[in-house]
């Protein structure tokens, strides 16, 4: 037996006690003719203690001992002189009798604790050194716990667990795929699955009313802190459901997970919003509404006092920041040139202080009376110390912009507490989006969603207006700004689908070479079907209290797609080449 007890379990009952722990050196300190030696595992640290009393071999095998060395100890439980609060433990010692080294370590490339002095690149390159560290062992430890609540809480709503298939037919739709050569297939390829989706929908169709998987899928795009080429989502599907069904179901689930989970009790029900209204009051159809400051519509008062800028465009919205008046005009200016970056997108920003004295100080006075100032102000509800910001043009762009501007004020005054959870869902998306570029439409979640019943006469007609005004019967699950959970009920009838395929410009052909084992399965009666899936490394996250999901995944990758860990991706040697029938075009150099 290697160990009695985990090294983070003995407390002061256990005083007396003979023990045999075994773990990683994390630190050897000497003091006087004492050696102190803090052991770790996955359940915590305890100290061990080697006496100036103690045997000689025992003394120097304990000096000989470096951080991350493997070792099993023998010794009894004593009570700390000196206790630590801070740890699980700290009321107890091990005096040792017995070290038996397991295996040496090399120095380490950085320090694993609850700090590390680490670098990020050097503790991916170490990643399983990183992942002896405690904050990365409670996050897969809440990841785990997760997983077993919605393990739990769908068997007990009669779902079934089913696996569908990795290699599967490429229908490059949305993000690009990840494609697979086959060997048995010269010149053909698989493609790895972005999701499920048809699967689960056949899944219907054969009669297994109830299914899910906690899937791993695959999309070849741009990384960033929330997004890996694989990720795993939690996959769900319904048969005989209306979306109130569906909602009900998975708002239980995730009451359970916050419950079980992180002991957190959420509203019941959960707020509804609707896309539009997102749009309108928060700029995003993922709204964080831990915080008001919401976008209001100032159009009528800005426009038609001269100011062209405002009086060229569709839309003019505002803010207001709480507090933020006594903003310098060096601040100011830098939050200007903020909101002309990239990722917002504006050309300038115009601003509104609401003075302590009952004044109002904007940056465009020559264009508007006070009067006509404070209206603007009192528009946003601003307050006297408040700072209101104003974007103009396009009404979507500009409320976007806002949006993204809002949730940076946000940051800046502490609105946004990772330990305050406010969930809801978004409902009643558009079910198209037209691209004036490409002059069609595009399905706005994927193109098995079904429009909403009473939107139908308008999905059949052939103008465009009518088109932009169908909702699809869709829903997202949305928290503190993120996005992490979205579905619908889904076309179950093959000539609706049809028509899907037919407004989104994909023609017959194409559909039946994409998707003719869907279209011709929903002719043997599929029954009315609808599901969701969440991201579920997003809910790790989020439920862990961070905002890169990277933490929370073993073994992920970095933004460039590369495991630096083991070096992937990686060239592949010829002869595979020669058996996939494969040629690698050279790099054209610049």
């Amino acid at each position: 037996m290697y160990r009695s007890n985990t090294c983070g379990e003995l407390r002061i009952e256990n005083v007396g006690q003979k023990v045999t722990l075994a773990g990683w050196v994390q630190k050897v300190r000497k003091l006087g003719g004492m050696t102190f030696i803090d052991l770790r595992d996955r359940y915590g640290i305890t100290q061990l203690v080697v006496d100036a009393t103690a045997p000689a071999e025992l003394i120097e095998t304990a000096s000989s001992l470096g951080r991350e060395f493997v070792i099993q100890v023998v010794g009894t439980v004593v009570e700390r002189q000196a206790k630590n609060a801070k740890m699980a433990t700290g009321e107890v010692e091990i005096t040792v009798e017995c070290i038996n080294v397991l295996n040496k370590s090399v120095t380490p490339p950085f320090t694993i604790e609850e700090e590390s002095d680490g670098g990020e690149d050097i503790r991916a390159k170490y990643r399983y050194l990183d992942l002896r560290r405690p904050p990365l062992q409670r996050a897969l430890a809440l990841r785990h716990r997760l997983a077993q609540e919605i393990r739990s809480y769908l068997d007990q709503q009669g779902f079934m667990e089913i696996e569908t298939p990795y290699l599967i037919k490429s229908t490059p739709e949305g993000a690009r795929d990840f494609v697979v050569p086959s060997r048995m297939n010269p010149g053909q390829f698989y493609a790895l699955p972005q999701s499920p989706q048809t699967f689960k929908q056949l899944l219907m169709v054969s009669g297994y009313d109830r299914y899910f998987q906690i899937v791993r899928c695959f999309r070849d795009e741009d990384l960033r802190a929330d997004r890996q080429p694989e990720f795993t989502q939690i996959d769900c599907e319904m048969s005989f459901v209306e979306q109130e069904d569906v909602l009900n179901t998975f708002e239980g689930m995730m009451r359970q997970m916050f419950k079980n989970a992180i002991g957190v009790d959420i509203p019941n029900p959960l707020p509804r919003m609707s896309w539009y209204d997102a749009m309108d009051f928060y700029g995003s159809d993922k709204p964080d509404v831990r915080f008001g400051m919401k976008i209001h519509d100032i159009t009528s008062l800005a426009q038609g006092h001269g100011f062209s800028v405002f009086d060229s465009v569709e839309y003019v919205g505002a803010i207001a920041a709480e507090g933020c008046a006594e903003y310098t005009r060096k601040e100011l200016d830098a939050l200007t040139e903020w909101v002309k970056r990239p990722q917002v997108g504006a050309k300038g920003l115009v601003y509104i202080k609401c003075n302590a004295d009952g004044t109002f100080k904007s940056s465009v006075d020559k264009f508007y009376t006070p009067e006509e100032v404070k209206a603007m102000a009192e528009a946003v509800e601003a307050k006297a110390g408040d700072l209101v910001l104003i974007l103009c043009g396009a009404k979507r762009k500009a409320q976007t912009m806002l949006g993204v501007l809002r949730i940076e004020m946000g940051n800046r005054l502490g609105y946004r507490d990772p330990k305050v959870f406010a969930p809801l869902w978004i409902v009643d998306f558009p079910l198209l989006e037209w691209d004036d570029e490409t002059q069609r439409f595009y399905a706005m979640h994927h193109p098995f969603t079904a429009p909403k019943p009473e939107h139908e006469k308008w999905f059949y007609s052939d103008k465009k207006e009518d088109l932009e005004r169908v909702c699809a019967n869709a829903y997202d699950f949305v928290l503190n700004g993120t996005e992490l959970g979205g579905g619908s009920i889904r076309i179950h009838n093959a000539d609706m689908q049809q028509r899907m395929f037919e407004v989104l410009g994909i023609s017959k052909e194409d559909a039946e070479y994409k998707f003719g084992f869907i279209i011709n399965a929903f002719k043997f009666g599929a029954p009315p079907h609808g599901g969701l899936a969440f991201g579920f490394d997003r809910v790790c996250a989020l439920f862990g209290g961070q905002e890169t999901i990277r933490d929370y995944i073993a073994f992920p990758k970095n933004n460039q797609g590369r495991d630096v860990m083991i070096d992937s991706p990686s060239q592949i040697d010829q002869t595979q080449l020669d058996e996939l029938m494969l040629d690698i075009r050279p790099l054209e150099q610049n």
